[in-house]
């Protein structure tokens, strides 16, 4: 027997809504038992992969730990003081003090450079004076001490003599004293050399000293500077025989 169409149509209308209502209700099972997606999920785990670092979320306050490097660990620095005079002045005496003092006014100041400028100095005055170069003297000492140069030099023209002196080496310098006094800084110098020096007079006999035996000598000089003034130089404004 056939239904009439008006009964099979609310048959079907029932039965779809029947079914809608379990798929429905399945859905919200599966949804409630394996969650949702949120852009946030771990990706799958694959073991030849390198590990990502981990992502904290924005309100996390987690501190990273440094990585771990193959790096072997430096060793502590040293705390012992560096010795800038090693070889010149011991470390904490009164002439490395004095040269500190020096450095502090003086940031230009090199004492390795000073002392082969002395030894320079010290040949050049040396040289100067036994051949009785003013001109050369005067670029060299202090006012004080090329006056009375220029006198012992002045005196020996009027007797008709003549000076020789050969350096054969200078073996020593040693810096026995420092200090800065107020804008001037003064360092003083033992200088040990080996010399050959004869004086001659007029007549070219050596009356003083040997034109050939090498002399040891010893002279203590004092250099200064006026750190303050441009004019780099230092100047001799003392001289002593030493022991």
């Amino acid at each position: 027997m056939q239904l009439p169409r008006e009964s099979m149509q609310d048959v079907f209308d029932i039965s779809t809504i029947v079914l809608l209502a379990v798929a429905v209700l399945i859905f919200i099972k599966l949804r409630s038992v394996l969650g949702q997606r949120t852009g946030r999920e771990r990706p799958p785990y694959d073991p030849y992969s390198a590990p990502d670092p981990v992502r904290n979320a924005p309100g996390d306050k987690v501190i990273p730990l440094p990585q771990r490097t193959s790096e072997p660990a430096k060793p502590a620095e040293s705390s012992e003081p560096v010795d800038r005079y090693a070889g010149i002045a011991v470390l904490g005496s009164p002439v490395a003090r004095g040269l500190d003092a020096i450095i502090s006014a003086d940031k230009s100041f090199d004492v390795k450079h000073f002392i082969a400028g002395a030894r320079s100095a010290y040949e050049m005055i040396v040289t100067a004076y036994a051949e009785g170069d003013r001109r050369a003297l005067k670029n060299l000492l202090a006012r004080e001490v090329y006056d009375g140069f220029e006198a012992v030099i002045r005196e020996r023209e009027a007797r008709g003599e003549t000076a020789e002196t050969r350096f054969v080496s200078i073996d020593t310098t040693d810096i026995t004293a420092a200090e800065l006094r107020g804008k001037t800084a003064q360092i003083t110098l033992r200088f040990v050399s080996q010399l050959v020096s004869a004086t001659r007079d007029r007549n070219g006999n050596v009356i003083d000293g040997s034109a050939d035996k090498v002399t040891s000598v010893t002279d203590v000089w004092t250099f200064a500077r006026d750190v303050a003034a441009r004019d780099p130089n230092w100047k001799l404004v003392a001289t002593e025989a030493g022991a």
